[in-house]
């Protein structure tokens, strides 16, 4: 017989209130069974089984049964806490409740809250303002820990010791399993989560020294995320004794480390770890000056910015279309080629273009000759020994613009900004910001004020230079909106990150006194920069902010909040945000919402589609506009399909502004992929030539379309767009050069600030000496999947068919009866060709047979690639150097392992545990196997970079005036290449 099944509880519920213990002990167990299905009814019953829990007739294991089965009501009440306080009464029950089958819901929710519980406790515990932890919590908590670890979930363990802010227990992991990539797994887990600055630092201080010395023969991985522990907390202190212990026995791998610093560190950072490197003796010394200059940083911009010269891929034809169908008396449509052109040769030094084109440039006027003229500084990028030479023509001279000469103020304004654009990054360091600095103060135009501003807080960005402020305060505080509006953000850049409250306070107040709308803008960005990655210590600028009537203040406020807890995916961030983007009375606040959850998410670019999936069909278009910048920051350089599928639609949007803003992000998210890893690349191309060339199409689309085409083409093909650095760690200078290219809404100059977070992918290998040898190393993948994109062929010219020549009938008659008589006459001749042809016919038979035959040539799976060539992030897994290769390289390529393949009929093996991360593989050092060798070095176009025992540069002795002459020489970039002659930009005749 199949046993009734039970429909009521009501039979056991009564033998609670029998007076025999053992009766009662009996129903406890068997109701905690049954609360699955009878809580209801039991839960009327719940004050007498708490007594029973309370009183002191039952045994300790009926005490046990009782405060499990008032849990499990509890837990069904969906009353958690008290299910959490029962829970920890029932002792040993809970333990054996934990293994029993279909309790892993309830388990797993106690768990979860005793987990809260503690956390919380700990963290009133550390301050000292709460009572101590309940043993009985304390018992589960650490029964967590112990299963963690006998199941071997290690990196759970970690979690919940990082919020519990038990760091005995990840020292106890480590010791007990030596794993490098736990500690790894800590230190991401804290970087990249909101945990507050203090206690972040604090857990950063206690791996560092866990982390074993590094060596170059094990290249280990770790290396990364040494460097970028070093990096985030910024500490001189610390990083010069791990320098110091590596000189001289591993003196390539401290050359190493010192370019991974200048990759991430700030330039106050790296200056304190140049001058408290010690001098050293002998051997050493010659090692320590190499750091120091190496730490200089100028000398990894001008290896990038040979390898850009080097591997210049622009297609030309694609600015000459664009050039021919853009109407370039129109000056939008003149800066929209501006900036396709300052994209496309961003950091190539190439003015090709400008040299062909001198008609066009010179159609320039007013503000677009401030942006065409500010373009020669992301053109030029990084060439900062040239940048005075080059840009001297255009610079403030005696009878330029204070004298009156028209339109002067135009080129000598963005002249100052392209000088502080060719030296981001480097400008602290030489007389660049000085000079700026002068102009500033000495100028009476105000467009040349906005320039010199602008380049001030470029060049000088994260220096933190008093002097520099403060000559940028008294140019704010002249109440001018132009000059204001960029002394403004030049401030925030000056302070980047600094969480100044008393600067922040003066500017905040100031822009609450001005009426100038550009001045309040001004400020509001530039408090942004001022409280980039402070996290919690900025949350009450935030609120300020976000709660003042004055909607370009809320604005400043959305993006503070974003550069604040940039790069961390902060829910409660994300959750304000979100909230902001739906509920703001103002458009724009509303658009900044959106597209600044891309700086809060950038380093979880697969979240960001889902996410953003609704606000993209929003009804307002401002929010669907947001939506495309959002996805173009958060996924760019990645390719990412889902990303590309919400964009196309957006492409074809009833609005032009969101179109425009569809076809920026398109270019953002492909940028240096192929057609063979992107299906979505080809179409993107034609959709690009055919909305440009569109007469009918908007002005605003075809603005989009034109600097799509310059981001998805950048640097000459040689550039991806990445906010964070390839150790991982938050990219500064572009996270910053994205903020403000996001301001283009408002002013187009600042779009050209986007070349700051053009980051080259390209390997650089050095050796001891700290020159580029010639050798080739191996990418394990087909040709085709990381290829350069075809170039644009020119269109045919058709041909003009032939019209028949009309015939008459009889003259056709008489060419038959003649045909007819020619045929009789030469029969024997005729049987002769006829053989003839039957043996040609027969060898073009055969010879189609035979073609046919021949079987396609199947791609290789692997190719040999030279020093200084362009290596995509997406191939970085993919590259080796054969172990039977002269020079291999003192620490990983990358940061993930990958498992390369290769046919065995190759000769060389690949190298096993390489890593992706964020670009390419960057500048590596090699450890030469047969240094008695003579080795074969690259000859360098730019300039030869640090030689054995070269002086260091440390800085500029050229006088910062300007020269006599109107003419300028700018560098072709084809190797090739003659030198160019001088030529007179179109700029010079002003007068």
């Amino acid at each position: 017989m199949v046993p009734r099944p039970q429909s009521s509880a009501a039979g056991v519920l009564a033998l609670l209130s029998e007076p025999e213990p053992l009766l009662k002990q009996h129903a406890l167990k068997t109701l905690t069974a049954l609360v699955p299905q009878f809580w209801a009814e039991i839960s009327e019953h719940i004050t007498l089984i708490e007594s029973l829990y309370e009183g002191d007739e039952l045994s300790a294991e009926a005490h046990d049964a009782a405060a499990l089965l008032a849990s499990k009501v509890y837990y069904y009440l969906g009353e958690y806490d008290e299910a959490l306080n029962f829970a920890l009464g029932a002792g040993v029950a809970f333990e054996a409740e934990s293994r029993a089958p279909g309790a892993e819901e309830y388990v797993e929710t106690v768990i979860s809250k005793a987990i809260d519980k503690y956390i919380e406790a700990r963290a009133m515990e550390q301050l000292d303002a709460g009572e101590k932890i309940d043993p009985k919590l304390q018992g589960i908590i650490e029964s967590i820990f112990r299963r963690c670890m006998a199941d071997g979930e290690y990196k759970q363990a970690i979690g919940i010791a990082l919020e519990a802010r038990r760091l005995d227990v990840i020292k106890q992991i480590y010791e007990n399993t030596q794993d490098v990539g736990l500690l790894s797994y800590a230190m991401d887990a804290v970087l990249d989560t909101a945990f507050p600055l203090a206690y972040r630092d604090h857990v950063l201080r206690f791996l560092l020294p866990l982390f074993p010395s590094p060596s170059s023969e094990t290249r280990s991985p770790y290396v990364y995320s040494i460097t970028r522990l070093l990096v985030t907390l910024s500490s001189a202190e610390l990083t010069v004794p791990l320098i110091t212990a590596l000189v001289p026995k591993e003196s390539l791998l401290a050359y190493q480390i010192a370019f991974d610093l200048v990759e991430g560190g700030a330039q106050d950072f790296l200056e304190n770890v140049r001058t408290k490197l010690p001098e050293g003796q002998g051997e050493t010394k010659a090692v320590y000056d190499k750091l120091r200059r190496i730490l200089l940083g100028q000398e990894s911009i001008k290896l990038y910015l040979e390898f850009l010269k080097r591997n210049n891929k622009v297609d030309m034809l694609i600015l000459k279309n664009t050039k021919d169908t853009l109407e370039a008396r129109s000056s939008i449509y003149h800066v929209a080629l501006t900036f396709q052109n300052a994209f496309m040769h961003s950091g190539t030094t190439s003015d090709v273009f400008l040299r062909e084109n001198l008609e066009w440039l010179g159609l320039a006027t007013n503000w677009a000759k401030f942006s065409a003229t500010a373009a020669l500084g992301v053109i030029h990028k990084g060439h900062f020994e040239e940048s005075m030479n080059i840009l001297g023509p255009y610079l403030p001279h005696a009878g330029g613009a204070d004298s009156g000469i028209p339109g002067a103020a135009y080129s000598e304004g963005g002249a100052l900004y392209a000088l502080g654009l060719v030296n981001a990054g480097c400008g602290s360091g030489r007389h660049v910001e000085e000079y700026l600095r002068s102009t500033l103060k000495t100028s009476q135009n105000e467009v040349v004020q906005h320039g010199a501003a602008l380049g001030l807080g470029v060049a000088g960005m994260g220096g933190k230079n008093a002097e520099t402020y403060d000559e940028l305060k008294q140019s704010l505080f002249s109440d001018s909106a132009i000059a204001g509006e960029a002394a403004g953000y030049a401030m925030g850049l000056i302070k980047l990150g600094t969480g100044d409250a008393d600067a922040a306070g003066e500017m905040l107040q100031y822009a609450r006194e001005t009426q100038h709308e550009k001045i309040i803008r001004g400020v509001a960005v530039g408090l942004a920069f001022m409280f980039y990655g402070r996290q919690e210590e900025a949350d009450q600028m935030v609120k300020t902010l976000i709660t003042e009537k004055d909607p370009i203040l809320r604005y400043g406020g959305v993006y503070t909040l974003a550069l604040a807890y940039a790069g961390t995916s902060n829910n409660n961030a994300i959750r304000q945000l979100l909230h902001i983007a739906v509920s703001d009375t103002s458009d724009d606040v509303r658009r900044a919402a959106v597209t600044s959850l891309a700086f809060l998410l950038f380093k979880n670019p697969a979240q960001v589609p889902r996410i953003v999936q609704l606000l993209s069909e929003s009804y307002n278009p401002h929010v669907r506009c947001g939506a495309t910048l959002a996805l173009g920051i958060a996924c760019a350089g990645t390719g990412l399909q889902d990303a590309v599928e919400i964009l196309e639609p957006m492409t074809k949007d009833s609005v032009d502004f969101v179109r425009q803003g569809a076809f920026i992000a398109l270019g953002m998210v492909l940028v240096e992929q192929s057609e063979v890893s992107s299906p979505s690349l080809a179409s993107t191309r034609a959709l690009y030539s055919k909305i440009v060339a569109d007469k009918h199409e908007d002005p605003m689309a075809r603005f989009g379309a034109a600097l799509g085409q310059g981001l998805i083409d950048a640097g000459g093909r040689n550039v991806t767009i990445s906010l964070q650095s390839r150790a991982g760690s938050r990219n500064t200078s572009a996270i910053v050069g994205m903020a403000l290219f996001c301001q283009f809404w408002y002013w187009y100059p600042l779009a050209h600030c986007a070349c700051l977070a053009f980051e080259p992918t390209a390997i650089i290998a050095l050796d001891g000496t700290l020159q580029a040898p010639n050798f080739d190393f191996i990418s394990n993948a087909k040709p085709s999947l990381f290829a350069y994109p075809a170039l644009t062929k020119p269109p045919k010219k058709e041909a003009v068919a032939k019209v028949a020549t009309a015939v008459l009938s009889t003259t056709a008659k008489a060419k038959a009866r003649e045909k007819k008589k020619a045929a009789a006459e030469g029969a024997d001749a005729m049987d002769m060709d006829e053989k003839a042809d039957a043996r040609k016919d027969g060898d073009v038979e055969m010879k189609s047979e035979e073609t046919q035959s021949t079987p396609k040539r199947k791609e290789p799976s692997f190719e040999h690639l030279p020093n200084f060539s362009r290596i995509v992030a997406a191939q970085v897994p993919y590259i080796s150097f054969p172990h039977d290769g002269r020079y291999q390289p003192v620490r990983a390529v990358s940061t993930k392992s990958v498992a390369p393949k290769m046919p065995k009929s190759a000769n060389r093996t690949p190298t096993l545990g390489l890593e992706r991360h964020a670009g390419g593989g960057g500048i590596l050092i090699l450890v030469d196997q047969r240094p008695d060798e003579e080795p074969d070095y690259i000859e360098f176009e730019t300039q030869t970079i640090i030689a054995a025992n070269q002086a260091v540069p440390v800085s500029d002795d050229r006088p910062a005036h300007v020269s006599e002459g109107r003419h300028i020489s700018l560098d072709e970039s084809a190797p090739e290449a003659a030198p160019p002659e001088s030529f007179e930009y179109p700029f010079d005749n002003d007068s």
